[in-house]
């Protein structure tokens, strides 16, 4: 066998990965060859560099035991996730979508705002990436997502829709969706009640997808294990706010996460550590 041929490479990576986050999965054929855990990986043959980058960015989440709560949020370099006119698409490059997509493949469900899943009108699967669909949630406090949205129609994965006491979503919905009604605190769900009813369910890895509104409450929350920033190289100027949070006083009151950084094409991503407590 020759040297190029021994190299692990990036799919034999991500295989290891998907089995480490979803292990009662079918093991990858390679897998004794490369051994994760939440504090990095050995492997017992060379890595190609692009599968190198991609263990030492995502091993950390996909080995971790337990519950995991990640956000992620893709803004320009002066902090925003669209035009004053909603339009996002799109603020960061090809490479950062697949990045997503392999975030969603690694948890067990993506959430999104009623906002998001209204205007964006996303699917939430892994269409550029091998692995499974997350079970995708909806937060709909005031039941305002109509039923002609992709993610109630489109029965490609299960749909988890949450929405206020008192406030139903309207029209019918289809036979993956499962509709709950949950109390409000402040106009919206209280972050941690939201994980908890979601690992009630088997769904303990995951991911808080957006938007920036979803995103803040749930960092705000202090329930957040990890932040993944993907900031592309464009200036918008005037438009929506990635993160929106609680004015302070000082920068001595500024969180400081540890951080790493990788190369996303053109965008660069900011993995912060933000540890948060165990429930």
């Amino acid at each position: 066998m020759g040297a190029t041929d021994s190299t692990l490479s990036l799919e034999e990576a991500w295989q290891a990965l998907v089995h480490a986050a979803h292990p009662d999965r079918e093991p990858p054929a390679q897998a004794s060859d490369l051994r994760l855990s939440a504090a990095g990986w050995q492997a017992a043959r060379p890595v190609a560099p692009e599968a190198r980058e991609l263990l030492e960015c995502l091993a950390p989440l996909a080995a971790r035991p337990g519950r995991l709560a990640i956000a992620q949020l893709g803004q320009s370099l002066d902090g925003r996730i669209a035009t004053e006119s909603g339009h996002s698409h799109y603020v960061n490059g090809p490479q950062s979508l697949v990045h997503l997509h392999r975030l969603r493949a690694l948890v067990d469900a993506v959430v999104v705002g009623a906002g998001t899943a209204s205007e964006d009108d996303p699917l939430l699967t892994v269409r550029h990436v091998t692995g499974p669909h997350p079970v995708r949630v909806i937060l709909d406090p005031r039941g305002r997502v109509t039923p002609d949205r992709r993610l109630l129609r489109d029965p490609v994965a299960p749909t988890l829709h949450l929405h206020g006491e008192g406030a139903p979503p309207q029209g019918p919905s289809g036979a993956h969706v499962e509709r709950l009604a949950l109390p409000l605190v402040e106009g919206g769900f209280a972050p941690r009640a939201v994980l908890d009813i979601l690992a009630e369910r088997g769904l303990a890895r995951v991911l808080i997808e957006g938007g920036g509104i979803t995103v803040s409450r749930f960092l705000e929350a202090g329930v957040l294990h990890r932040l993944h920033l993907l900031v592309a190289p464009l200036l918008i100027g005037s438009g929506r706010p990635g993160l929106v949070m609680t004015p302070i006083a000082t920068l001595h009151e500024a969180r400081r996460p540890t951080s790493r950084t990788f190369r996303c094409g053109d965008d660069t991503l900011f993995d912060l550590a933000l540890g948060a407590p165990a429930p």
